[in-house]
């Protein structure tokens, strides 16, 4: 992945990690909407992503079939979680886990050079993505597969149990079907019950997006803004520094 995309990231992995580990730390009343299984994507326009996971435990091995120790007291092998998520094009860049509600949840970073580096990792199979030029705008589209519905027995799952995807563009959105529409400028989210997800309800995410970025945009922006300021104290600076004309 270019180290520009990389840099460009607009959440920084502690921050993230902090992030993860309040929310888990949250109520269902709490400040935070709480998810079992939660993908967060940022693209960028080159096609390289960054994706963060976030899922409990039991939802890893339910929903993608992954064997692992679903009892919260089991010892945690961070190693095998990274072999599972690292692969050509893909490095796990940061791995930590929390508990919430008597089960163990993992958060993942993954920097991805390309969007067919994720599909090509067992965890990550279930989605197919496209993400191509469509005369002046980007068209994103992810069609999120079925779902291994592997039993795990009682985990303690209520039935309001909520999955999520999570896209976050790197430019302006011109349109899409995200059902809670735009948030804070560039986010869509595609939510659905656990439930939904372990019996491979269709979902599919759209948006198509400007080929320029925010962040030109902005430093252009504001470009002009520190152009117009000089041009304008040069003036002043003109007009108290010329020579009167008396008479």
């Amino acid at each position: 992945m270019p180290r520009e995309a990389r840099n460009r990231r607009w959440i920084v992995p502690a921050a993230v990690a902090a992030l993860a580990l309040l929310a888990a730390g949250c109520s269902s009343g709490g400040l935070a909407r709480e998810y079992e299984y939660e993908e967060n994507l940022y693209l960028d326009l080159d096609g390289s992503a960054t994706l963060y996971v976030s899922a409990s435990v039991p939802a890893l091995a339910a929903l993608r079939g992954l064997d692992l120790d679903v009892d919260p007291r089991a010892r945690f092998d961070a190693d095998a979680i990274r072999a599972l998520y690292e692969g050509p094009g893909v490095d796990v860049a940061a791995l930590s886990t929390s508990r919430r509600d008597s089960r163990r949840f993992v958060h993942l970073q993954l920097d991805a050079d390309n969007l067919s580096s994720l599909t090509a990792l067992a965890p990550l199979s279930w989605s197919w993505y496209g993400f191509e030029r469509e005369g002046e705008l980007f068209a994103f589209r992810q069609v999120v597969g079925a779902a291994a519905s592997r039993p795990v027995g009682d985990v303690g799952w209520t039935g309001e149990e909520l999955v999520a995807f999570r896209l976050h563009l790197p430019s302006r959105i011109e349109s899409h079907h995200a059902p809670d529409g735009v948030e804070r400028g560039n986010i869509l989210t595609w939510e659905q019950r656990l439930s939904d997800r372990l019996r491979s309800a269709p979902l599919e995410l759209q948006a198509r997006i400007e080929a320029e970025s925010i962040l030109v945009n902005t430093l252009v922006l504001f470009g002009s803004t520190v152009v117009a300021a000089l041009m304008a104290l040069a003036t002043i600076v003109w007009w108290i520094a010329r020579p009167s004309r008396a008479g």
